[in-house]
């Protein structure tokens, strides 16, 4: 799309909106059968695309981004109507008679700004909000994950309402000239800095923001782990999409008296994983692209010992699961979210050192603990903040749709997932209804002390 045409698509959108198309339940549900359709019919091209822009494994690409689709999307389809419908609340003594509610209503026109990582999924589940809210949407895809993008562009008209429902193509430039329009609601999931740029765009509208950032998202294991349970989990979830996952566990806190057993079953299970050579594994992606690679072979210079891995080949975008330890805090590696599959292991002396760690750093977007026991467990519940938590495995809170899913301080604002997506996309207007029966006098002037006691114990 040429960026002059910008305005006119938002200003199409905010038309279909006005009329009220969006609006109706039996809409709302239409467009989300489409979806189940989109998901059902053109799974085969969707796995192929991630694969072309990440080397994504097809069971990675369906359980990832087709699957989860799939059950967000089920969960909103069932409970859709009680969602919409006007929620009763009480009303004080003084308001009576009268009745007290509160009416979900869509927001308008929204903007939803998609990530390269889970370029299908992370796009198409805040869609699944915004539908269910009654909005219009334009949905931009990552131009880094090109392959989606272009599949993405020509799906949606093919499945969706075009009325309501359109795609931007492009890259900085079309995303500057769409943020300059107004909005009623932008959903941004990416980096922080990106998120800064967002956030700053929307403020000029006063439109509210939901952002979906990142941050290393730490492992506390504690010597009562079982190790092998612990290690198999935490290399899944650091190997899952090659580590290009904003929830991986970026890294270990290694209670000092397991460390080194830890890091043994670490070694031993990325070889059971992937075998003796993970570049001839078909259930090992690549990285995005040569900057990317570039970035994360940087950061391995510094960071300590490595253990395991550590080869990469630029041209193929490969790059071996990387296991490291003895990494100084202050190392490369610990300085950014690694996005990739580096897993650096520091020793500390127990959960009171690992709080610490934790609290000195940016809130994280999730927190991964691996213990047996509760007092451990509790301490970091309790004393550190994070967007979520998985107590003995990873990444898996996602799957829930009645947990809210979003960051906290430097890891976003905002949430969704579930009844949490809907509410994101709908205002909930509060509203009493007043009888024009019974109007007593003691709100009005002349006032007397007469009134104001009776008001006092009626309020």
């Amino acid at each position: 799309m040429d960026i002059e045409r910008i305005p006119d698509m938002v200003a199409d959108l905010r038309a279909t909106f006005d009329r009220g198309r969006t609006r109706p339940l039996p809409w709302r549900l239409a467009q989300l059968d489409a979806c189940k359709r989109m998901l059902d019919e053109q799974r085969d091209a969707i796995c192929e695309a991630l694969a072309a822009d990440l080397g994504k494994p097809r069971f990675e690409a369906w359980s990832a981004e087709i699957a989860a689709l799939e059950k967000e999307l089920g969960h909103i389809q069932k409970h859709l109507a009680s969602w919409t419908r006007p929620d009763r609340v009480g009303a004080p003594l003084v308001l009576q008679p009268g009745r007290a509610r509160i009416y979900k209503d869509p927001l308008g026109v929204v903007l939803i700004i998609a990530p390269w990582n889970y370029p299908f999924q992370l796009l198409f589940s805040p869609l699944l909000g915004a539908i269910a809210g009654g909005n219009c949407a334009v949905l931009k895809p990552s131009e880094v994950s090109a392959h989606t993008s272009a599949l993405i562009a020509k799906l949606v008209p093919r499945y969706f309402d075009t009325s309501a429902i359109r795609v931007l193509e492009g890259g900085v430039p079309e995303t500057t000239a769409v943020l300059a329009e107004r909005f009623d609601h932008i959903f941004y999931t990416g980096n922080g800095h990106v998120g800064r740029i967002v956030m700053t765009a929307a403020a000029r509208h006063l439109t509210p923001v939901t952002l979906e950032l990142g941050g290393k998202s730490p492992t506390y294991v504690d010597e009562s782990a079982d190790l092998d349970v612990t290690a198999r989990r935490i290399m899944w979830g650091k190997l899952y999409n090659a580590g290009q996952t904003c929830v991986a566990p970026d890294y270990i806190l290694a209670h000092e008296a397991i460390h080194d057993a830890l890091v043994g079953r670490l070694e031993m299970t990325l070889r059971d994983f992937l075998g003796a050579d993970p570049r001839e594994s078909a259930d090992y992606g690549r990285i995005v692209n040569a900057r990317h690679h570039a970035r994360l072979t940087g950061l391995l210079e510094g960071s300590g010992e490595i253990v395991c891995g550590g080869e990469g080949d630029a041209e193929s975008r490969y790059l071996a699961p990387t296991i490291l330890r003895d990494v100084p805090p202050d190392a490369p590696v610990m300085q950014e979210e690694i996005f990739g599959p580096i897993l650096p292991v520091l020793k500390v002396a127990g959960v009171e050192e690992a709080i610490r760690f934790v609290n000195d750093r940016p809130k994280p977007l999730a927190m991964y603990i691996f213990t047996g026991d509760s007092g451990p467990r509790d301490a970091l519940l309790e004393r550190t903040s994070a967007g979520g938590v998985v107590v003995n495995h990873v990444i898996l809170h996602l799957v829930a749709p009645d947990l809210p899913f979003g960051g906290v301080g430097e890891s976003g604002m905002g949430a969704y997932h579930g009844r949490t997506s809907f509410d994101t996309f709908t205002h909930h207007k509060s509203v009493l209804i007043k009888p024009f029966a019974l109007d007593p006098p003691l709100l009005y002037p002349p006032y007397d002390e007469t009134k104001q006691k009776w008001l006092a114990r009626l309020i």
